[in-house]
């Protein structure tokens, strides 16, 4: 088992460094140039170096955006994942906009440099293949819902609510209510789930709940991007054991009716546009006729 003295917390000026967390080396990775859709990406990557057979990391991770105006404006990630010889990397695309970033007067860039916080907790380390597979990004987002994603920010759990059990899992006291209910109306969600850690128990919850979250935002508020990650998540938790049959019809039908919406609002959107121009035309036509009939005055008089 893995060091569970919990997170190790550095800040890092963006360099080339790796730092030593367990018995593993790690590394950030940063895309600082929007090479993702115009976002500043950023990643934790397992560092090249002698690991043994068949490893796999159970990784709870968070990173911060040090905002030098205010701590309000701080942008706050995190993320729950297994990592192994075919899955060396994991984090965000999306941590903030690159124009956002950069902007005069942001508060992110101090002379040139951006700070950023890591904290790393290694939870379960296994030289086996018996481990449920990963766990979906879930994240704090910024700018986006994220999730969404991308996303209105929201705040890192906070450390003063307590924590209540509920059929095995550890929840904050305001989700016991939501817990509840699901397990009122789905007892056997977890008849094939048997994880012993608690931390990834809770982990998987965690992600379940975030996931209902996201499939009760209204049309107006989700991309079908957003629920393609949702489909991601749901089949992660699935693999684990979670029986989720309930889950998997609505949001197939949720994916279904969002590429119906985008569709006709797109539709719409270029009807408007012709429009637009078809008026753009008959406005420029009107201005020649008074420009015409000004003139023909002028040469009467």
């Amino acid at each position: 088992m893995a060091d569970q003295g919990g997170y190790k917390r550095f800040g890092w000026v963006i360099k080339d460094m790796q730092f030593l967390i367990g018995d593993s080396k790690w590394r950030l990775v940063a895309h600082p140039t929007g090479i993702y859709s115009g976002y500043f990406s950023l990643f934790l990557e397992v560092a090249p170096g002698l690991l043994p057979l068949r490893w796999r990391r159970y990784v709870d991770y968070r990173f911060t955006l040090v905002n030098h105006l205010s701590e309000t404006y701080s942008i706050h990630k995190r993320g729950w994942h297994w990592f192994d010889k075919d899955a060396v990397i994991w984090g965000f695309r999306d941590m903030i906009p690159v124009i956002s970033l950069i902007a005069l007067n942001s508060g992110f860039l101090l002379n040139g440099e951006l700070l950023i916080i890591a904290e790393v907790d290694v939870l379960e380390v296994t030289d086996t293949l018996s481990t449920p597979l990963y766990v979906a990004e879930i994240s704090d987002n910024n700018e986006q819902r994220t999730p969404d994603d991308s996303s209105s920010s929201e705040d890192l759990q906070n450390k003063d609510d307590v924590t209540i059990e509920v059929n095995g899992f550890q929840v904050l006291s305001s989700q016991v209510d939501q817990v509840k209910a699901i397990f009122e109306k789905h007892p056997d969600l977890t008849w094939d789930f048997s994880l012993k850690n608690q931390q990834i128990k809770n982990a998987y919850m965690n992600a379940l709940l975030e996931l209902i979250k996201t499939l009760c935002k209204s049309s107006k508020e989700l991309t079908v991007e957003d629920l393609k990650k949702a489909d991601n998540t749901l089949s992660d938790l699935t693999k684990a054991g979670l029986n989720l049959n309930w889950l998997r019809k609505k949001l197939d039908q949720a994916l279904e009716k969002q590429i119906e919406y985008d569709t006709r609002i797109r539709e719409l959107e270029k009807h408007v546009k012709k429009r637009k121009l078809a008026l753009a035309e008959v406005e420029a036509d009107l201005e020649k006729e008074k420009a015409a009939a000004s003139a023909s005055l002028m040469s009467f008089d």
